[in-house]
């Protein structure tokens, strides 16, 4: 069932983002794989509202459900964001990194926005879910969890958080998948030279804090794409291009008490586990108008 429903939340994302099959062809293309399915999925993200019955508090009983485990918190003041990871039950399937914006930080004007949609929510909608029927979920995550904003809204609130902007139009759709790099053959296997064959290819990449992120260990290293701006419809039919959802690289490295471990033998728990919170700080700015200005 975990498979169905990741494979719900791929197949959807991968038909919007259209730098997902661009990035696969481009790869097969190249010789890097022979076919999609041999891409390691490193991690799949999502934004929530920190607001009352939702956010991650609500979000996370799916994947608890399913076997994940809550692991570390990470903080990002400038943003106003929290977050967690995930470990999956099984080393196929891919951690997850949920993210919540902290409403209460934001302006007044900004709270009494995202309220007057969240608080159309009046209890937890995971609780009133089946969690045993897979398709049933796969649904959910693909619904709208409140009325379609109208342009006013979005425009204010990016005004002051782009995140706010971009969950209160998206609600839970996927944020981004991630490639894990360090299983790929030798000249794609680090995060240099799979940067390089992105840019030759002529994909755009998330510089704010460089192009490649880097753990103050180095032993995680991370970039992404440019999220592509997408037509989007507001509330009375307006439109207006926002940014949509981006790819992301991950390389991690062995840990320096396996480097004596031959490359056949070596699985992800000899490899650097967890995340970063400075990377993932900049990481988030893949929907930023600072780094799509570039794709538009």
């Amino acid at each position: 069932m975990l498979s169905e429903i990741l494979h719900g939340l791929m197949s959807r994302y991968q038909e919007r983002v259209p730098d997902v099959a661009a990035v696969i062809d481009a790869m097969i293309g190249e010789g890097i794989i022979a076919k999609a399915s041999d891409i390691e999925n490193d991690h799949i993200a999502f934004r929530t509202m920190g607001v009352p019955h939702l956010g991650v508090q609500s979000l996370e009983k799916i994947f608890l459900h399913y076997g994940y485990t809550k692991r570390e918190h990470y903080y990002f003041a400038g943003k106003k964001l929290d977050a967690w990871w995930y470990a999956p039950p099984e080393p196929q399937y891919p951690r997850i990194f949920i993210s919540e914006l902290r409403v209460n930080d934001l302006s007044e004007t900004a709270q009494r926005i995202i309220h007057s949609y969240t608080d159309d929510v009046k209890s937890d909608p995971v609780d009133a879910l089946n969690l045993d029927d897979s398709k049933a979920v796969d649904t959910f995550l693909h619904s709208g969890l409140w009325r379609t904003p109208t342009l006013e809204d979005f425009k204010t609130l990016a005004a002051e958080s782009e995140y706010a902007a971009w969950v209160i139009y998206n609600r839970y759709y996927l944020n981004h998948f991630t490639v894990s790099v360090h299983n790929l053959p030798a000249g794609y296997n680090t995060a240099a030279g799979f940067n390089a064959f992105l840019e030759k290819h002529g994909f755009v990449l998330n510089d704010a804090g460089g192009k490649i992120k880097a753990s103050p260990d180095g032993n995680l290293l991370q970039s992404s794409t440019v999220a592509r701006m997408i037509e989007a419809e507001f509330a009375g039919g307006e439109t207006y291009k926002i940014a949509g959802s981006y790819v992301e690289f991950a390389e991690r490295r062995v840990l320096p008490e396996f480097a004596s471990l031959p490359a056949s033998e070596i699985r992800r728990e000899h490899r650097r586990e967890g995340f970063e919170a400075g990377n993932a700080d900049k990481i988030f700015e893949s929907t930023y108008s600072t780094q799509t200005k570039k794709s538009s």
